[in-house]
């Protein structure tokens, strides 16, 4: 009876530690949509750096798809990850947003996670980072290195997101210079190397010697080379396609959040929320500086990175006022993340319109 009791017992442990061991062994799956090729240099591209970096652990697996337009495509690739059993799925463009909503609704034990929005539910989170900051710090170097006070910024979509950018760069820039202004021009696309360059070529021609950008591809970038003028990058280091041009660049690190994220879906921890790291986190960041960006400019600039990272200075504090001079932040007055995400004014110094 004893040896008989013994045996189960050691069947017992066995049992429960191949369960175990199998758990552990247990792949998790990935599943990323994106909205641009990821050889953009841009912001898929950012993205599926840190993919990669998943790719590495011998318990995860990951699958793309790549320049999935927003719409109606986007949630039949959505719908066919969820459909083959994926453990999160990360939809990676503002147009994304309705049609992850769409689907997580038809597979409950998913998580969805959505880049650039701001509507969650039971089983989607949402998930940006305040790239704003470093938009203002490189609005500084573009504030300190122009020299005619005319600074041309490429955008896609007039949305928040996108304004939020302009604004923040336009408050570095006047920050080091309160007599430069900031030229918008609209391509309404997200990924289109030869529009985004003509719209460069376009500011240029009207006297603009730096060039910023919220687009995908290094088009403004190689414009900027090709006239003589300087850059400013978005997304990743552009300085390869433009290394005479390219001052620094407001720059992504995915890869901390992506793991800490996958992380919790193992442990069943995740909980669908709002996730807005800040340089503090690493997640935003500034690329190194060009060649050409002199010592003391690049000494104030980092100066401010650090009161930014150790929480001592908030980018959209007032006083502010809009492009028409009115005043839109009170003095000591600090824009709420509500008023942030739904930005649909200019600060003072830019110059453009909304559409």
């Amino acid at each position: 009876m004893f040896k008989r009791a013994m045996f189960l017992v050691l069947a017992l442990a066995l049992s429960c530690s191949a369960a175990l061991a199998a758990d552990a062994a247990k792949e998790i799956k990935i599943g990323f949509v994106y909205v641009s090729p990821v050889g953009d240099a841009g912001w898929s591209y950012s993205h599926d750096l840190a993919r990669q970096e998943l790719e590495k652990h011998s318990d995860i697996s990951t699958y793309y798809m790549e320049s999935v337009p927003e719409g109606a495509d986007s949630e039949r690739v959505i719908l066919s990850m969820a459909r083959k059993g994926y453990d999160l799925i990360f939809t990676t463009s503002f147009g994304y947003m309705d049609p992850t909503l769409k689907v997580a609704k038809q597979f409950p034990k998913t998580a969805f996670m959505h880049a650039s929005g701001y509507k969650t539910s039971e089983n989607v989170g949402n998930y940006f980072g305040r790239i704003y900051q470093s938009r203002y710090l490189t609005g500084m170097v573009a504030g300190l290195m122009t020299k005619k006070n005319q600074i041309g910024y490429v955008a896609a979509f007039p949305i928040p997101e996108v304004v939020r950018g302009i604004n923040a760069f336009t408050l570095g820039v006047r920050a080091v210079n309160p007599k430069a202004e900031v030229r918008v021009v609209w391509t309404k696309t997200w990924y289109d190397p030869a529009l985004e360059k003509d719209a460069a070529i376009s500011l240029l021609d009207i006297g603009v010697d730096v060039i910023a950008q919220h687009q995908d591809s290094p088009g403004p970038q190689e414009a900027a080379q090709d006239r003589g003028a300087y850059s400013v990058g978005y997304h990743s280091d552009m300085s390869r396609f433009a290394p005479e041009a390219h001052l620094v660049a407001a720059v992504w690190n995915w890869v901390p959040f992506y793991l800490e994220a996958v992380d919790q879906v193992r442990k069943g921890t995740w909980q669908p929320k709002s996730d807005w790291p800040g340089m503090e986190s690493g997640i935003v960041d500034i690329s190194p500086y060009g060649k050409m960006v002199p010592e003391d400019v690049r000494a104030t600039v980092d100066q401010r990175k650090q009161e930014i990272v150790d929480g001592k200075y908030v980018v959209f504090s007032g006083p502010i006022n809009d492009q028409s001079g009115k005043l839109r932040v009170e003095p000591g007055k600090v824009l709420s993340d509500q008023e942030l995400i739904s930005f649909d004014w200019f600060v003072d110094g830019v110059v453009g319109t909304m559409n």
